[in-house]
């Protein structure tokens, strides 16, 4: 443990931010599983609902630093090409 008093300070803001940002990529996997759970189940109008809230999240983990911008890019791309896929196969 630290002896100066800044140093203490320092221990509890990190572990208080660590917390928060383990908390924000808990709730962005949440999102992104409950896409590809309904994916999975076949239900692609649901699959786009939850998509718009998982994008959400992972653009508002990005504006917190959790994400780098292209790391962010790439976890959405990925994501809407899946649920534009399954539109395809759904309206053939």
């Amino acid at each position: 443990m630290a002896n100066i008093k800044s140093a203490k300070k320092r221990v509890k803001t990190n572990e208080k931010r660590r917390q928060r940002n383990v908390a924000r990529h808990s709730d962005v996997k949440t999102a992104v599983k409950k896409v590809l759970t309904a994916l999975q189940g076949g239900n692609a109008e649901e699959a786009k609902t939850l998509l718009r809230t998982a994008e959400s999240k992972i653009s508002r983990a990005e504006g917190k630093g959790l994400f780098k911008k292209n790391a962010a890019s790439r976890k959405v791309s990925r994501l809407a090409k899946k649920v534009a896929a399954a539109f395809q196969k759904s309206s053939v």
